[in-house]
Formats: C-alpha cells, sequence, structure tokens
C-alpha cells in the first residue's frame, strides 16, 4: 500500500487501489516514426467532445470481489469480528469524499439520494421516457459507479477526474424528473447547485489532483502554496506531530500569515484533552506565522468508525486484538497518532489471525506535498495455500537480504520476521484497492518494532483471469512465443514480484538516525559511504521522516526502490524455487518480471502531465524510471520506438534482450539501487531529488521522444476495472454475506445497501462538514 504500501499491479485492468492495463503497446522488430493523436470522445451532444482521459468508458471493466468460500470457513465468532471491523471500514471510508475534492461529497449524496429512491433499473426507465438512449444511460451509471468505487470524482490511481459522459442538461432533466425530486426537491436543487457546475468541469485546475493551481486538494485550503506545506511540515516536525491525520487551512489576519492544523478526532478542539494531546492543543508562534492545532475533523464520521470498533471488541481472538483495538478507538477519538502507532505494534504483534484487518489515515500518495494520510481500512481472510510459499520466503529473507548491493552497515540491525500472508479481502474501503501490503509506515516501527506483509489473492485472481480471457486479443508481443509467455506466466512471475517488492523492498534498509537526546543508531566514525568513499555525513533528526525530509518524492522514490529489488532478486534461483519454479519455467519467469516492467514504464506515460511537467501516480513514475534506467544500461538490453499498428494507428514497440538481462541489466540494476538506498539512508535530499528527477523527466527528445510516445498511450489505454465488494448483513446472532452483479448496477447496489439503517443521517453529516470549510476553495 503506499509509501511502504501497495505494490499495484503493473498492468492489469486499482489501490491499485489499483491497476491500469494498456493495450496495443507493441513488442515487434519494425520501427517508423508517427505524429501525435488527439483522443476524443463524443458526449453525446454535436460538437461536444472530452478527451477521454477523462470519462470511464461504458464498457469499463466491472469483477465482484469474491470471498464467499473463505467468509464462510469463518466461525460465527470470526464472522462477527469481519462483520463489525468491516462496517467501522466502510463508514471510515467516507472520509476519503471529504479529502478528495470540494464537490465529492455532494456527489456522492445526489447519486446516492437518486438510487436509493428508484434503483437503477427504473430509474433507467424514466431516463428512456426523458430521451436519454441506451449509451447516455449506461454513463451515468458507470460514472456513479465510478464515484462509489473511487470515494470521489477523482481517479484514485492517477488522480484524474473523471466526468459524466452525457450531456449536463440530460443529467440535470433526469434529476429533476426523478422520484427523489418529487419527494424533497429543495434538497434536490441545493445539491445539484452544489456539484452540477463541478461535476462536469474541465477547467485546467480541476483536471486533476495538486497544489495551488496545478490541480484540487482538499489536505489544505486553495491559497496553500508548497512553500506553505513546507513550512507547515516543519512546524509539526519541531513540536513531534504527525501530519498523517491532519490538514492545513491558511487564512490572514493583520498581514500575517494564520495555520490551522487540523487533525481528525471524534472530540473537538475544546474538549477534553488526554496527556499526550494537552501540549498539542494550542497556539505558536513559528516562522513569523501563527500555527493553531485544532481537532474534531470528520467528527460524526469518525464517530461511527469508533462505535463499530467497540462492537468488534468482544468478538476479539486474542488480549492483542483487544488492545489493538482500545488503541485504535483512542487514536481515532482524542485524535492520537501515538496512539495509532501503538495499535500498529500490537497489530504486527498479532501474528497469522484468521480475520486480519488494518484501519486508519494510511496512505500519502494523495497529498501533493506526500504527509497526509487518506482514511482506508480493510477486512480479510487468510488463504492458506498462497501463505505457506510467503512463509518460505520470509524463513528465507535474512539470507536475501545479503544478497542487497549495499553495505551490511546500511541494512537494519536486526531483520524482525513479519507475517506474510495470502489474504482474499471481505471489505477494503477508501478510494482504491491495492494488491500487496506493507505496513505500517511509521519509520520508527518499521525499523525496530516490523512490518507485515499482505497478498490479496482473490485481488490478485482478478486481474490473472482477466489477462487469461484476454487471450489472443492481446495485442502485444507480437511474436506469438512471447505472447504465449506473457498469458502463461504473467500471474507467477506478479506473485513473485509482489513477494519480493513487499517482504525485502520496502522491508529492507536502515535509516540513520540521530535522536532527541543526541544519540545515534549508526556508528558516524566507522560507517562509510559507498558511493563517496568517505565517511557518512547527513542523517534524520529528531522529529524528522523519511516522509516528512523527502516529503513530494517519497511514495514514488520507494516504490522505485522496492521494484528494484523484486527484479534484482528474482535473478536468484534459491527466491525461485520457494514459488516452485526451475529450469526453464524459472527463466521464463524471470524474463516475463522483467519484460512486464519494462512494459509498464512505457504505459505510465499516461500518469504523466505535460503541462505541469508532474507525474500524477507514485508507483507509474517509478516505472519509468527504471524504464529510463534499463535504456541508459545501453548494450541491447531494452530498447523502445514508435510504429504503426495493424490497425493503421500509431503504436510502439518495446523489446528487451533476455540473454543480457544477468549480464547488462542487473550490474544497471545494482548500480541504480545502491545509489536508492544509500541516499535515503543517509537523508540525503538534494542528491535523492537529483537523481530521481533526473530519470523521472519526460520531452521529446531523441530517439525515444516520450512526449510523443504519451500520445500513442492514451491512444491505446484501457480503463482501469472497478471492484464491486459484498456486504455482511446481521440475521438473528448470525452474520450472512451478501453478493452482488459484477456490473455497474450491482456496484450501485452494494452502496445503496452499505448504510441501511442510516444513509440520509450520513450525507447530511458530509453536506455539513463540506459546508464548514466550502470557503476555503471558494473562488
Amino acid at each position: 500500500m503506499g509509501t511502504k504500501g501497495a505494490w499495484q499491479e503493473i498492468g492489469s485492468g486499482k489501490r491499485s487501489r489499483s491497476h491500469k492495463h494498456n493495450r496495443g503497446i507493441a513488442l515487434d522488430s519494425t520501427c517508423s516514426r508517427s505524429q501525435p493523436h488527439s483522443i476524443l470522445v463524443p458526449r453525446g451532444k454535436v460538437g461536444t467532445m472530452v478527451d477521454s482521459q477523462y470519462i470511464l468508458p461504458n464498457d469499463i471493466g466491472i469483477a465482484n470481489l469474491d470471498c464467499t468460500e473463505a467468509f464462510q470457513l469463518l466461525s460465527p465468532e470470526e464472522r462477527l469480528y469481519a462483520h463489525y471491523l468491516s462496517r467501522a471500514c466502510w463508514y471510515g471510508g467516507l472520509v476519503v469524499l471529504l479529502q478528495t475534492s470540494p464537490e465529492a461529497p455532494a456527489i456522492y449524496a445526489l447519486i446516492s439520494r437518486l438510487f436509493r429512491v428508484q434503483e437503477p433499473a427504473r430509474l433507467g426507465e424514466l431516463a428512456h421516457s426523458l430521451g436519454l438512449s441506451d449509451e447516455e444511460y449506461q454513463a451515468f451509471l458507470v460514472y456513479a459507479a465510478g464515484v462509489y468505487a473511487n470515494m470521489g470524482n477523482y481517479k484514485s490511481f492517477g488522480d484524474t477526474k473523471f466526468v459524466p459522459n452525457l450531456p449536463k442538461e440530460k443529467l440535470k432533466k433526469l434529476v429533476w424528473e426523478s422520484q427523489a425530486f418529487k419527494e424533497h426537491s429543495e434538497e434536490m436543487k441545493a445539491l445539484w447547485g452544489k456539484c452540477g457546475d463541478l461535476m462536469f468541469s474541465l477547467e485546467p485546475t480541476q483536471k486533476h489532483l495538486g497544489l495551488s493551481g496545478q490541480g484540487v486538494s482538499t489536505y489544505f485550503s486553495a491559497n496553500c502554496s508548497m512553500a506553505d506545506a513546507k513550512l507547515a511540515q516543519k512546524f509539526l516536525d519541531s513540536q513531534n506531530i504527525s501530519a498523517y491525520n491532519s490538514r492545513l487551512f491558511k487564512t490572514k489576519a493583520h498581514g500575517k500569515s494564520c495555520y490551522e492544523v487540523r487533525l481528525a478526532s471524534v472530540l473537538s478542539s475544546d474538549s477534553q484533552l488526554d496527556d499526550e494531546m494537552r501540549g498539542k492543543m494550542k497556539c505558536f508562534e513559528f516562522g513569523g506565522c501563527d500555527f493553531t492545532v485544532t481537532r474534531g475533523d470528520y467528527a460524526p464520521i469518525l464517530e461511527k468508525v469508533v462505535e463499530n470498533l467497540q462492537k468488534a471488541l468482544p468478538h476479539t481472538a486474542n488480549p492483542v486484538q483487544a488492545e489493538m483495538l482500545t488503541h485504535y478507538i483512542s487514536s481515532f477519538t482524542q485524535g492520537s497518532i501515538t496512539a495509532h502507532k501503538e495499535g500498529s505494534r500490537c497489530w504486527i504483534q498479532d501474528k497469522g489471525p484468521i480475520v486480519e484487518s488494518y484501519i486508519g489515515f494510511i496512505e500519502s500518495y494523495r497529498d501533493p506535498y506526500g504527509s497526509r494520510g487518506e482514511f482506508e481500512g480493510f477486512v480479510a481472510v487468510v488463504n492458506k495455500a498462497m501463505s505457506a510459499k510467503f512463509a518460505r520466503l520470509v524463513a528465507a529473507a535474512e539470507r536475501l537480504l545479503e544478497e542487497l548491493p549495499w553495505p551490511r552497515a546500511f541494512e537494519k540491525d536486526a531483520f524482525l520476521k513479519p507475517d506474510f500472508t495470502s489474504l482474499d479481502v471481505l471489505t477494503f474501503a477508501g478510494s482504491g484497492i491495492p494488491a500487496g501490503i506493507n505496513i505500517p509506515n511509521y519509520d520508527d516501527i518499521r525499523q525496530t518494532d516490523g512490518f507485515k506483509n499482505v497478498s490479496l489473492g482473490n485481488v490478485l485472481a482478478v486481474a490473472l483471469s482477466r489477462e487469461r480471457q484476454k487471450g489472443k486479443k492481446l495485442d502485444f508481443p507480437a511474436r506469438r512465443r512471447d505472447k504465449d509467455l506473457y498469458i502463461k506466466w504473467k500471474g507467477p512471475s506478479f506473485e513473485v514480484q509482489v513477494g519480493l517488492h513487499e517482504l525485502l523492498g520496502h522491508g529492507s534498509g536502515k535509516l540513520f538516525v540521530q535522536d532527541d537526546s543526541g544519540a545515534f543508531n549508526f556508528d558516524r566514525n566507522a560507517v562509510i559511504n559507498p558511493e563517496t568513499g568517505e565517511l557518512v555525513r547527513t542523517w534524520y533528526r529528531g522529529g524528522e521522516t523519511w516522509d516528512s525530509k523527502f516529503s513530494s518524492v517519497a511514495s514514488t522514490y520507494e516504490e522505485c526502490r522496492a521494484e528494484c529489488v523484486g527484479l534484482y532478486l528474482c535473478l536468484n534461483k534459491d527466491v525461485l524455487r520457494i514459488f516452485d519454479l526451475e529450469g526453464e519455467d524459472a527463466e521464463d519467469v524471470i524474463y516475463i518480471n522483467w519484460l512486464n516492467m519494462v512494459r509498464a514504464g512505457l504505459l505510465a506515460l499516461e500518469f504523466y502531465t505535460p503541462e505541469s511537467g508532474s507525474w500524477r501516480q507514485a508507483h507509474m513514475q517509478a516505472r519509468f524510471v527504471i524504464l529510463r534506467v534499463l535504456l541508459e544500461a545501453g548494450g541491447g538490453l531494452v530498447s523502445l520506438c514508435s510504429t504503426i499498428g495493424a490497425d493503421g494507428k500509431p503504436d510502439a514497440v518495446v523489446s528487451l534482450d533476455r540473454s543480457k538481462i544477468t549480464t547488462v541489466g542487473k550490474p544497471a540494476l545494482e548500480s541504480f539501487l545502491r545509489k536508492l538506498q544509500v541516499l535515503k539512508s543517509t537523508a540525503d535530499v538534494a542528491g535523492g531529488r537529483a537523481l530521481y528527477e533526473a530519470y523521472s523527466a519526460v520531452t521529446d527528445e531523441e530517439p525515444e521522444r516520450f512526449l510523443t510516445l504519451r500520445h500513442t498511450v492514451l491512444l491505446r489505454k484501457e480503463a482501469r476495472k472497478l471492484f464491486v465488494q459484498a456486504n455482511t448483513r446481521l440475521e438473528g446472532k448470525d452474520v450472512v454475506l451478501v453478493q452482488y452483479d459484477s456490473s455497474a448496477e450491482g456496484l450501485i447496489k452494494s452502496f445503496c445497501d452499505r448504510f441501511p439503517e442510516d444513509a440520509e443521517f450520513l450525507e447530511q453529516q458530509l453536506l455539513k462538514l463540506a459546508q464548514a470549510d466550502a470557503h476555503f476553495w471558494a473562488s
């Protein structure tokens, strides 16, 4: 998951949270240059066209995240535990609406009220009677499903806005004639007034999530710049306050900048404080500005989270789980990240639970500065067969860490063997679903207490099933043998890469730290920087973390480091034997894993924004950087150029010489990986940014002409799959699982059923919270 977290699948069709698959990037042997092509999609009205990257296509893939078998094997107590944890997650997931865009809560409320009164089929009959075509109504269903799946109107993977692919006037007419409007006309008018224009708007600053003129962010008031974010981070570090559960709001008073750092909690700022929070909830003068720390953000939503965590407490399997939930309850009630850290320590100690869960402000991908966490929570059930393979990998981890290309001093003092299990997801609430997880993201805990690794088996199964279904339609590579190899070994190679990425990628490496008492966790008079040959000269100081120090580049840099570890260690035959791969099969898996990565580096161009020169997705930027490194290695290892496809449209050629992976690719990767780790360990922000940003640059220079290739990628991209998740429901003393169709209608129905008792209350609270802060984003 996140900075040290979710391994998003290369080329599948989120969390990610999780993946995109772009078709038509061929492997071929002939190249010719082509011109950029614009991609325009009719909007159902003459003269109205929208770039396809800002809509969800009517034929978007929608898959059921099946966990029936795993759920049926749970005991009655385990089902109750899973049920209440799931409820806590689903309530908490609503926070993401308030973290995404000013209009997201109103869009959610509008859609929910429409379908709560009229289910999709009935509303469809009305739509057709009003003159909407089948395609236009399907476009609205897909849009609504997309809002639910992403918890907002921006894609969770890529942070691009998506708009309804039908005329605004037709959607407004449908709203006005709906049963929901007839029953509550003034409320529906007000909702449309809050979101109708913004729902369709593609003004330049509204196309993407971003900060201060480059996009939309509700983590900051609209007048906050990157300079404000940096100043606020320095203030937070000085007071040892975590940014994970905070937002920043800037005002002016008497010519002076005033900042409110607002923490998420049930209790408000003037409520009774516990000892840990008492020193934080006050006013400070810092850097010539006034800072006030308050709390109570998302209070009515978090109150529902706490209520369900309390209901889960009697059904825990052991005292460690009970202590874990108690700390989470304290964290969400008080606004304390310290309490969440204690809960995370308990979570690490809870080895091999049948029902696994984690919840809180976790991943910092969508904060433009890279420090604030998006709320998410998951509940999943162990898959014993795949978990056995990962257990063997954990057993070999200490030996494999010695293979990594940095000195022993740059590795943790002791490897704290984590849980590494394969789980079937029951609930994943937030903006999307990842394929793998390595958490917690707190650096101090990872260094001293350890972490857990999770592979989400039913998410991977959907992706693999899709590759197999595509079969002959998979329009790369050109050579039949490579195409067949890709289909055959994509799944196994992905399992290997996920395991290595999470366990030995995110799980490796030491941060050199001087704590508040002045003590060092390394011998500063003996540890040599292997890149300079000199003593280590820089390190992290008290209060500084990887995220706060490397800020906006931290997530993608770390994902790149973990990806490189996976590519590097997959060359180890002992690793492949752990996954029951030997001989020619092992060689094929290595080739497909590397081929998948270089291909993903090209597909990553979809997530680059030329207008701002910025990347919108951490994992995809990481894969582009790796492609650049391997291209730079030369020797004919990787080549890339434009061509014309069989359909007469621009296409591209990516080729990887498998005979040169170990002779050319491995040394290049080894050198780059060592640099990444050394710069990270030593807190060398200037050196780390310079290295990473140089490889992240996208230009139209020869020979690759990446900006031109970006048009080809956009032309042939395929929308990321949406997942339909089940609900759990209490029937007497038992918990039953409710599944839904793999369709936009099924996804919508699942959300209509998600809050059967208090949906209207929740919508009112979301709108109230959004309205209270609306002036921070008013133009």
